[in-house]
C-alpha cells in the first residue's frame, strides 16, 4: 500500500533521531509525508538525519533535546507548540541507551543514566506532550508511540539496568493507556468528550543499530531499523477510532540461516 502523503500535514518530534531506530523512523514518517523533528543530544547525528530526510524529498528539522532534562523537555515542547500550533500532534519515544552490568558489579551511576533516558524522559516527555494536546479540536486524534523493548518482558543476564527500565516504561505505557481510557475532556459548553490521544507501545527484539555493538550479536540475528520504523508508521496510519495497545516485533530467521 502507498501510504505516500498520508501523514502529510502533521508535525512529528522524533526522540533519539540521531542515529539508528530515530533516524529510520524520522526518514519513514517523512516519506509519509509528515514534517519530522529530529531530537537528540547528539548535533551532528541529527544534522545527518534532517540532511537524509532531505535530500530524499521529505520535510525534516532539528531541535536539541535531552530526554532526561525537565526544562529541556518543557522548553523543547512549548517552542514546536508556538511554532507549529495544532500540526504538533505526533510524539514517538525512541531515545534510549544500555549499560551492562551484573548485580554483583552494576555502576550506579549507568544504572541511574539507564532510568532517567529509558524510562523517566519519556514518561515525562509524553505528559508534557499531552498536557498540550487535550485541548485540540473537536474530531483531532494526537499520537503517542512508545519504543519499548522485548528485553521488558524477558530476562538476561548483564542487563539488569535495561531490562529494569524497559519493564518499567512498558508498565507505565499501561498505566498511560489505562487512564486515557478513563479520563475525559471538559467542554466550554459544559460536555465531555474522551481524551485527544492515544498511546501506542512497539516492542521489538535486538535490532542492528549502534547502541547494540556492545553485546556483538551478529547482524542476521537482529532487525534492521527499517522494519521496526514501518511498524511505527504504520500505528500512526490507523483510524483514529482504534489503536494496538502492543505490537511485539522479532526476526524471522530462516531454518538453515548460518549461525
Amino acid at each position: 500500500m502507498d501510504d505516500s502523503g498520508a501523514l502529510k500535514g502533521r508535525v512529528a518530534l522524533v526522540t533519539g533521531g540521531a542515529s539508528g531506530l530515530g533516524r529510520a523512523t524520522a526518514t519513514a514518517l517523512a516519506e509519509a509525508g509528515a514534517h519530522v523533528v529530529v531530537a537528540d543530544i547528539d548535533a551532528a547525528g541529527s544534522e545527518e538525519t534532517r540532511s537524509r530526510v532531505a535530500d530524499a524529498g521529505g520535510s525534516a528539522e532539528v531541535v536539541p533535546l535531552d530526554v532526561t532534562d525537565d526544562a529541556s523537555r518543557r522548553e523543547v515542547v512549548g517552542e514546536l507548540f508556538d511554532r507549529h500550533g495544532d500540526a504538533f500532534d505526533v510524539l514517538v519515544n525512541v531515545a534510549g541507551i544500555d549499560r551492562p552490568g551484573y548485580v554483583t558489579d552494576i555502576d550506579l551511576d549507568d544504572f541511574r543514566r539507564v532510568q532517567a533516558v529509558n524510562f523517566e524522559g519519556p514518561v515525562f516527555l509524553t505528559s508534557e506532550f499531552m498536557k498540550r494536546v487535550q485541548h485540540l479540536p473537536e474530531g483531532r486524534t494526537a499520537d503517542v508511540v512508545h519504543i519499548v523493548s522485548l528485553s521488558a518482558v524477558t530476562s538476561g543476564s548483564g542487563a539488569i539496568a535495561y531490562n529494569g527500565s524497559k519493564a518499567g516504561f512498558l508498565n507505565a505505557t499501561r498505566c498511560i493507556q489505562r487512564e486515557l481510557r478513563e479520563k475525559a475532556v471538559g467542554q466550554p459548553d459544559g460536555s465531555e468528550r474522551p481524551f485527544p490521544c492515544r498511546v501506542q507501545a512497539v516492542i521489538p527484539a535486538a535490532m542492528d543499530t549502534p547502541m547494540m555493538e556492545q553485546w556483538g550479536i551478529p547482524s542476521h540475528l537482529m532487525m534492521p531499523p527499517a522494519a521496526v520504523a514501518e511498524m511505527v508508521r504504520t500505528l500512526l496510519l490507523l483510524h483514529p477510532s482504534s489503536f494496538v495497545p502492543e505490537m511485539q516485533i522479532v526476526p524471522r530467521l530462516e531454518p538453515n540461516f548460518p549461525r
